[in-house]
């Protein structure tokens, strides 16, 4: 059993405080040498972005356009840590300067049906400021995440996350929790474009190869019938962009099988075209591609 260290946790939530009172310019500073320090010294993500976007982009860009890509994708996160400390420092009245949203009426009309809504959304922009999202436009957000094993860092992310009023599901044993919450109307984000085990999603197309993909979405939709809305957080120069989009119609066929498969690439399209639009703020470092669709049987009783 994890016991909860109260001087650890107090010194994470001082270092995040500290880090949102930094000016901007000095971010940039810190947020570039860092970047740049780390996409020398870390040579198993750099491969793995290097690797990645030359599978997304290799037919339309130059190894050296694909390095700069990487470079500025490196960037992006390492801002993260201080918007995270401002996000915390901040309280909502003052964020609420910082945001534009677009696409409001998207998720008012799905929320108008009385089903709840499942926000389909992505490692993009900073995707730990999408529990603001929820407060500045009035709704009641339920977050679906996976405990962190430091239990420290947990418990900050957990009172970060939440101090607007967004609710967190751990996935472990999620299913009963989110039909509860859909019942009530809530709005449940899922965070799906990250890869998978392969008895746990379906393989479909992602930036034109098959990638191990959540099935979890499809199935709650598909079961619910509860609308699905995409939602992104990007940045456009010092602001911060909340981006709702069309509902995602669903496809109903009577196959199972085929339905989630055709659902999913749906979700998986839809994840695609806003990383095609900011490339650099997605979170290239992950091995999205990690789980093959296929392996070699194993022969004789011995691996070949």
């Amino acid at each position: 059993m994890k016991t909860l260290n109260p001087v650890l946790t107090f010194l994470i939530s001082a270092m995040f405080w500290f880090l949102g009172l930094l000016p901007r310019f000095i971010v940039d500073f810190l947020a570039k040498t860092f970047a740049r320090l780390w996409y020398i010294s870390d040579s198993k993500h750099r491969k793995i972005a290097i690797q990645n976007l030359t599978l997304a982009f290799g037919d339309v860009k130059t190894p050296k356009e694909i390095q700069i890509l990487a470079k500025k994708s490196f960037y992006n996160i390492s801002l993260i840590p201080f918007e995270i400390g401002w996000n915390y420092r901040l309280g909502l009245s003052d964020l609420k300067e910082h945001f534009e949203i677009r696409g409001l009426h998207h998720i008012q009309d799905a929320l108008a049906k009385g089903k709840g809504v499942l926000c389909l959304t992505a490692h993009i922009g900073n995707w730990e400021l999408i529990p603001v999202v929820a407060a500045i436009a009035n709704f009641t957000a339920c977050i679906l995440y996976r405990p962190l094993d430091f239990l420290p860092l947990d418990v900050f992310f957990i009172r970060l996350r939440s101090r607007f009023g967004a609710q967190l599901i751990p996935k472990t044993g999620s299913m009963t929790k989110i039909f509860k919450q859909l019942k009530t109307g809530n709005v449940i984000a899922f965070l799906m474009d990250q890869n998978v085990d392969w008895y746990e999603g379906v393989f479909v197309d992602f930036f034109n190869h098959r990638a191990c993909t959540s099935k979890g979405l499809s199935l709650i939709a598909l079961k619910t019938k509860a609308p699905v809305v995409p939602v992104f957080m990007v940045r456009e120069n010092n602001d911060y962009i909340i981006e709702f989009g069309q509902e995602l119609k669903l496809i109903q066929t009577g196959d199972l099988t085929n339905d989630i498969e055709a659902n999913t690439m749906r979700y998986n399209q839809t994840i695609e075209e806003i990383i095609r639009r900011y490339p650099d703020q997605w979170f290239w470092v992950h091995n999205r591609w990690k789980t093959k669709p296929f392996c070699t049987w194993p022969r004789n009783g011995t691996s070949t």
